[in-house]
């Protein structure tokens, strides 16, 4: 019993690890392409969730919350971070629902279907829900023209239209992203924990 919390502890260390790593290495958690950055931070959280369970998911999504959260203070990822990242519900809640979604998710479908879809299907929706998330609540909270400016435009009543457009052209294919990477890398760990 002993031995197994030991690596349970050791396993979700090494993930949060993996976390501040994505962060902080430029190239690693943020992929620039052209104007937008693909992030493939979410993808960690979701393997985390369907190896450890939507607990321990939970937490390695509140790590990355937090971390947003505080550089949104110290050192901003962008424009737009110090005006939407200091609030955590929007920086640490979205990331902490990603694990929680995924690893819930994931157990219910691999009774209904085979494997390998389940975890296709957890990654996509854990995804999109950090997506829909925060783009939602910064809907919600900041239509301000100070955010629009950030999206590109004065007028604050095309925010929301330019909110969707970041779904589909970066939240989409991080969905995707996260829905081909998430089995390759969780099957031989699935297997490794028997």
């Amino acid at each position: 019993m002993q031995k197994n919390k030991a690596y349970r502890i050791s396993i979700l260390a090494m993930f949060i690890a993996i976390i501040i790593i994505q962060n902080f290495v430029p190239l690693f958690g943020y992929i620039p392409l052209g104007l937008l950055d693909l992030t493939t931070i979410h993808i960690t959280v979701i393997i985390a969730a369907i190896i450890l369970g939507p607990k321990d998911g939970a937490l390695v999504g509140g790590a990355w919350g937090l971390i947003t959260f505080i550089r949104a203070f110290t050192s901003p990822t962008s424009p737009l971070a110090p005006l939407v990242f200091t609030n955590p519900v929007v920086s640490i809640v979205p990331r902490i629902l990603i694990g929680l979604v995924a690893g819930w998710l994931f157990i219910w479908l691999q009774h209904k279907i085979k494997r390998t879809p389940a975890m296709m299907l957890a990654a996509l929706v854990g995804a999109l829900v950090n997506t829909i998330l925060v783009l939602g609540l910064i809907y919600l909270f900041y239509r301000t023209p100070a955010v629009a400016q950030a999206y590109g435009t004065a007028d604050v009543s095309r925010l929301g239209g330019l909110l969707l457009v970041v779904v589909a052209t970066n939240g989409i294919p991080e969905a995707i992203l996260a829905a081909v990477v998430a089995p390759l890398i969780c099957t031989p760990l699935l297997r490794f924990r028997k």
